[in-house]
């Protein structure tokens, strides 16, 4: 049966989908090096793998049943694009200043990327798929920003020369690379402990 969990989560994976394809295309043209220079950043990496979720999520539905293997990985695409969203609020847009709205959410990449696709992931797992959560299944979540942050370190600090990232997320600033992961996984954990409350409403 189509319902709104069903839809909102084929518009997660489509909307997404799309947007991914537009990053590897410039001038009409394919081009891979401008795809894999976004994947370089959280935000493409977490919306891809909440997409990814939301459609097993569909797929399940449409089949009568959510595992609870689908569940949980949905779950871990719900934290992760929850961080990215809270990410840009709380911390990327107090650094950029008075022109965050221009360089964090104008066009439908930013916009959707760090705003519209993470609400609705929340809005269909905290409403739609509800079952429960247990404090073990919430460290879960902690996976995506536990796997980013040291491949993040080793891009920006030893990487080969011309393989290596700018430290574009500001988090090594000062040499302070140790308590800006650290204040990354506490965050994360309290968005895991938020959506655990929330489903064992």
């Amino acid at each position: 049966m189509i319902t709104a969990d069903v839809i909102l989560n084929l518009l997660i994976f489509l909307v997404t989908l799309v947007l991914v394809v537009c990053v590897f295309r410039k001038d009409g043209a394919w081009v891979p090096e401008r795809g894999k220079s976004a994947f370089r950043f959280y935000t493409c990496q977490s919306n891809a793998l909440c997409a990814a979720t939301a459609l097993l999520t569909a797929a399940a539905r449409l089949a009568g049943d959510l595992p609870l293997w689908v569940w949980t990985l949905k779950y871990i695409g719900t934290a992760a694009v929850t961080v990215t969203m809270l990410t840009v609020f709380l911390f990327l847009a107090p650094s950029v200043g008075k022109d965050w709205y221009d360089v964090l959410l104008k066009g439908p990449y930013n916009l959707f990327m760090h705003l519209l696709t993470p609400l609705a992931a929340l809005v269909s797992f905290c409403l739609f798929e509800r079952r429960g959560m247990s404090f073990p299944q919430c460290l879960w979540g902690l996976a995506p920003v536990a796997c980013y942050g040291p491949l993040y370190l080793y891009k920006i600090l030893y990487a080969p020369e011309g393989k290596r990232w700018d430290d574009f997320y500001g988090f090594n600033k000062g040499g302070k690379w140790p308590v800006s992961f650290t204040g990354m996984l506490i965050g994360t954990l309290l968005i895991c402990l938020a959506l655990m409350a929330l489903q064992n409403l």
